[in-house]
């Protein structure tokens, strides 16, 4: 039996995960050890994991079908891997550099991304990650009550709408991305949404995706999404993740959402992503 060790962080928000090769085959126990881990602390990673782009999409698989990715090429041959990318003497905020959930605003969003590091700078470039779970669980009684019934409005146009792409100057970036109408759509998600698999309850909204609340006055839905952020957003809840060459990093977009930093000007950053099909949230 493989020996897996674990490595909880602060809070068991985020653990370091040794002792397997992920470029090999799993058995299905151990895949099944490597999802509760996952499940249980949300961003789970493994350092010095040499994989090619078969291995990548292999061990995404292990978890469930891929998640479809819109608005960015994929790489050449392989439709379910992205190349996030900088160059070093890109002028633009590093890609994903505000707060969100990837893809909040698909019908059924992916419930896993997986970024492997190829290429990480010596200085800057960490990950935040805030656990919507404790950030909940923490709000005031009352509040859980009005917010608990309440849906959320969910939309791709700030980044991804052809106003959006030139509004970001996103056509600076070495990535191409593609622009696309569809992104004015807006998708409906509960406001506090049930993890399928855990049973908690999350806090699920995102700065980036989540533009306003169903059936509210369009200035209160604002300021009680603006409280909500700075809430699910304060230091408590945040995990700051450092990278290096070869790690692999899966989380759980059901629970946690991201932000990448910057701070790596003159050094090229290249990682490649997949992601996980979910469910619709409930």
């Amino acid at each position: 039996m493989t020996q897996i060790q674990a490595t909880p962080h602060q809070n068991n928000f985020g653990a370091r995960i040794d002792g397997l090769n992920l470029s090999k085959p799993l058995a299905p126990e151990t895949v099944e050890i490597i999802r509760q881990l996952w499940i249980d602390h949300q961003i789970i990673y493994f350092p010095n994991q040499i994989l090619n782009h078969c291995d990548l999409e292999r061990f995404t698989r292990y978890f469930g079908d891929f998640g479809t990715d819109p608005y960015i090429k994929p790489v050449s041959g392989h439709t379910h891997i992205l190349e996030i990318r900088r160059e070093p003497d890109e002028a633009i905020a590093p890609f994903g550099a505000s707060w969100h959930s990837d893809w909040s605003f698909q019908a059924t969003p992916p419930s896993a991304t997986l970024l492997h590091a190829k290429v990480i700078p010596p200085i800057g470039g960490d990950t935040l990650y805030a656990d919507g779970i404790r950030a909940f669980a923490a709000l005031d009684i009352g509040l859980k009550k009005e917010i608990e019934q309440l849906t959320a409005l969910h939309s791709a146009r700030r980044p991804y709408s052809h106003e959006g792409f030139a509004r970001n100057s996103s056509h600076k970036r070495s990535m191409t991305i593609t622009p696309d109408d569809n992104a004015w759509d807006v998708q409906e998600h509960p406001l506090v949404r049930t993890h399928p698999e855990s049973g908690h309850q999350v806090l699920w909204i995102n700065p980036v995706y989540t533009i306003g609340i169903k059936d509210i006055d369009e200035a209160q839905g604002c300021q009680l999404l603006s409280d909500l952020f700075a809430h699910a957003l304060a230091p408590q809840f945040i995990y700051r993740h450092k990278w290096s060459a070869n790690m692999l990093t899966m989380w759980d977009n059901r629970s946690a959402q991201h932000c990448a930093q910057g701070g790596y000007d003159g050094h090229l950053r290249i990682l490649h992503r997949t992601t996980v099909a979910g469910d619709s949230p409930v």
